[in-house]
């Protein structure tokens, strides 16, 4: 079938008067200013749920043990933020702040539900990270009052129904638990549409912070369960697993005649043994997510890996029109060696997945994790890195866009 136009249909006279008929529209019209973009509700509900940064402050500090607190945050109007951004349960908001007069960035999951976002808080649990330079700024200089500024929610650990199966087996461990409190938060109010149960691997009960709480919301909610595994069997009580969270355990508790996803939140050493486990149960690859943490991941454990490589090489950032050249210890991320020597690059999730610190290798090479690669085939093909989970392999030259909000 012809599709092409047919030309003999076009009069060109039809045309001849139109510039004349624009320029009488122009004439004729109003000189009043123009709307601004956000007098137009999409745009308005648009910047309201999608803020570039969102103005902080701390309102409430709940210690659940010396190296781990929670902190609740409201909006701080006084500097132009007055309502919190929803989210969806799972997310998480970036916090960007300066510690010893370095810009740093640091992702913390949300442990509240995303209703109380309607009543003006957020909750963030932040447990201290063995010399992690913000976990540890931040548990020991916030106090009420403390102004903070974070992103928009941000992050895809999230349930979609078109996706993930009607029940949920969560793997949570240490401060992995926040998503699966705010998950199941949601669950019992409504707002979440799927069956949680939770396996929570500490070492003793005390360790297991939201415990009692995620039990409370599961006596009033059938959908809610909670398993705690404890690895201190000398204190194990009655009610909970032992050991560690193995594919016998997590078949023990899924469904049996029915699909289901698991979901694993917890530092790199679970997910290293947890996938494992999880390659024994013939679960499709969409039935599996994980919230990743590629800052903390240790190339050296990695069997592709290579040897031999030298203990630090030099890093050149290229970024806002400068060059710098700073230090790189072969198992430090490229993005940890930039804010180390106080460069503002951009960052949010942290693990390779979200692309907001995406860069150009512009030479040198570099090892990236398969666990944490988060890019697309035209970024490996073209020589794009995401410096959060990438390390040096010898010295590297890299272009960074400059940071956009922060």
């Amino acid at each position: 079938m012809d599709n092409k136009p047919n030309l003999n249909s076009i009069k060109p006279a039809a045309f001849a008067g139109m510039m004349g008929r624009r320029l009488k529209a122009i004439a004729t019209s109003s000189a009043a200013p123009v709307r601004d973009l956000y007098d137009y509700p999409a745009n308005r509900l648009a910047r309201e749920l999608h803020p570039s940064k969102q103005y902080l402050r701390v309102a409430a500090i709940e210690a659940h043990s010396d190296d781990m607190k929670t902190y609740t945050l409201v909006p701080d109007k006084e500097k132009g933020t007055a309502a919190l951004a929803w989210f969806s349960a799972g997310q998480y908001l970036v916090i960007a702040l300066k510690v010893g007069g370095k810009a740093c960035s640091r992702p913390y999951s949300i442990s509240s539900s995303p209703a109380e976002t309607l009543e003006g808080r957020y909750r963030l649990t932040i447990k201290r990270v063995a010399d992690g330079t913000v976990s540890n700024h931040i548990l020991d200089t916030w106090t009420v009052g403390t102004s903070v500024l974070a992103s928009a929610p941000m992050g895809d650990f999230t349930y979609e129904p078109l996706r993930d199966a009607k029940t949920v087996v969560g793997v949570a461990g240490g401060s992995g638990i926040t998503p699966f409190y705010a998950f199941a938060k949601a669950i019992a109010e409504g707002e979440e549409d799927f069956n949680l149960t939770i396996l929570y691997g500490s070492r003793t009960l005390e360790d297991a912070v939201f415990s009692e709480e995620i039990k409370a919301l599961a006596a009033a909610c059938p959908r809610l369960r909670l398993v705690n595994v404890l690895s201190d069997v000398s204190k194990k009580p009655k009610d909970a697993e032992k050991g560690f969270i193995t594919a016998a355990l997590i078949k023990k508790y899924a469904p049996e005649n029915e699909p289901y996803s698991v979901f694993l939140c917890g530092p790199q050493a679970m997910y290293n043994f947890v996938d494992k486990e999880l390659e024994g149960l013939g679960l499709r690859r969409k039935f599996i997510r994980h919230e990743l943490f590629g800052e903390y991941f240790h190339p050296e454990n990695d069997a592709a890996y290579p040897e031999n490589v030298a203990e630090s090489f030099q890093l050149t950032v290229r970024i806002a029109g400068k060059s710098q050249t700073v230090a790189c210890p072969r198992d430090t991320s490229l993005l940890r060696a930039m804010e180390a020597a106080g460069i503002n690059a951009p960052a949010d999730c942290r693990s390779g997945r979200c692309g907001w610190c995406h860069s150009q290798l512009i030479s040198g090479e570099v090892f990236v994790p398969a666990s944490v690669d988060g890019r697309r085939q035209a970024d490996k093909l073209y020589g794009y890195i995401h410096p959060c989970c990438t390390f040096p392999l010898s010295d590297v030259v890299i272009d960074v866009p400059p940071l956009p909000y922060k």
